[in-house]
C-alpha cells in the first residue's frame, strides 16, 4: 500500500513538472515572438518632405560637375544607385544620412565637396527664390555622425545648414558676372561638437547698389559659438528671416540676433535655405556623415 502512495505521488509530480515545463517553454516561444515584434517595431524611417529640394554630392567629373537630384527623383533616393552612397536612411535612428569625403567632383563655386540639400521654391526650378522682405523659416532636427580628424586631433568641421544668395538675371548682366551666385549670408557649422554661427558683413558701409551686388564686396564676420556643446547629440537648429533682421537658435535656449546694418542691406539678394553635409577640408581620407530627423521650412 505504502509502495502504491509513493508511486502515485511520483507520477503526480512528474505530470505537474511536465506541465510547468510546457507552460515555460510556451512563454519562451511568446518573448522570443514579442522580442522580434518589438524589433521589427524599432525599425524607423525619417519623414522628410523632400518635394522642395534638390541634392547635390560629391559624384561626378571635376570642378562645377557635382552631380544633383531634383524632385521627382529625389523621392526615390532610397532605390537611387547614384545617390546610396551619400543620402541614405538610418533605419535604427530614423534619420536622412548625408555622407560626403573630398572628391573632385565640385559645384563651380568651391573646392570642398558636399552632399546638401539645396531649396526649391519651385520643385526642379533654382530660378525661384525669396528674399528677406518675404521672408523665410528654417527648422532642422539634426546630429553629426562619424567624423574623421585632423593631423592636430580636432574634428573636420562641417556646414550643416546655409542661407545662399543669389543674383537675379538683371543684376548678374548688370556686373557682367557668369552666373547667378551671390555669398551666403549665414553658414552654420558643426565644429569640434558646437555650432558656430558666421555671416556676411560688408567691408565698406558707403557702396553704393551696384558695388553691393559683388561678392568683394562682402567678407566674413568674426563668428560666435552657441555655449551649448551638443557633441554627437541631437540638436534643433531655427533660422528666422524677416525683413532687414535674422535669429539664429540653438535647441530653443540660445538666441543671435542679427539686425546691423549689412544684414539690412542684404535684401537686395535673393535666397534659398541649404541643409546637409557641406565638408571643410580637402585632406586625405577624410571623411563626415551628418543626420537629418526633421525639416520644416515655411515663408
Amino acid at each position: 500500500m505504502k509502495f502504491l502512495v509513493v508511486f502515485c505521488f511520483f507520477i503526480l509530480t512528474s505530470a505537474i513538472t511536465s506541465a510547468q515545463k510546457s507552460d515555460d517553454d510556451r512563454t519562451d516561444v511568446q518573448l522570443s515572438a514579442k522580442k522580434k515584434k518589438n524589433k521589427k517595431k524599432r525599425v524607423k524611417l525619417p519623414k522628410i518632405d523632400l518635394s522642395h529640394w534638390k541634392v547635390t554630392i560629391p559624384e561626378g567629373k571635376g570642378k562645377g560637375g557635382a552631380i544633383s537630384v531634383s524632385p521627382p527623383e529625389i523621392l526615390d533616393y532610397a532605390s537611387n544607385e547614384v545617390l546610396k552612397p551619400f543620402m541614405y536612411n538610418d533605419s535604427v535612428s530614423g534619420a536622412l544620412v548625408f555622407y560626403a569625403y573630398p572628391t573632385d567632383a565640385t559645384t563651380a563655386n568651391t573646392k570642398y565637396s558636399r552632399s546638401e540639400l539645396r531649396e526649391q521654391m519651385e520643385p526642379g526650378n533654382d530660378k525661384v527664390n525669396w528674399t528677406f522682405s518675404q521672408g523665410g523659416y528654417l527648422k532642422a532636427k539634426m546630429a553629426m555622425g562619424e567624423v574623421s580628424r585632423a593631423d592636430d586631433g580636432k574634428y573636420h568641421k562641417v556646414i550643416i545648414a546655409q542661407i545662399h544668395g543669389r543674383l537675379t538675371n538683371e543684376q548678374r548682366e548688370l556686373i557682367g558676372q557668369k552666373d547667378n551666385n551671390a555669398p551666403p549670408i549665414l553658414k552654420i557649422y558643426w565644429q569640434n561638437g558646437k555650432i558656430r554661427v558666421k555671416t556676411k558683413v560688408l567691408k565698406f558701409a558707403g557702396v553704393d547698389q551696384k558695388g553691393i551686388l559683388y561678392k568683394e564686396a562682402w567678407t566674413d564676420d568674426k563668428g560666435q559659438n552657441f555655449e551649448q556643446e551638443v557633441g554627437f547629440r541631437k540638436f534643433t537648429i531655427e533660422v528666422k528671416v524677416t525683413d532687414g533682421k535674422m535669429v539664429v537658435s540653438l535647441n530653443k535656449n540660445e538666441f543671435f540676433v542679427y539686425d546691423s546694418a549689412s544684414i539690412k542691406r542684404w535684401g537686395i539678394f535673393e535666397n534659398y535655405f541649404k541643409v546637409g553635409n557641406y565638408f571643410q577640408t580637402r585632406d586625405k581620407g577624410a571623411y563626415a556623415s551628418v543626420k537629418l530627423y526633421e525639416l520644416d521650412v515655411a515663408h
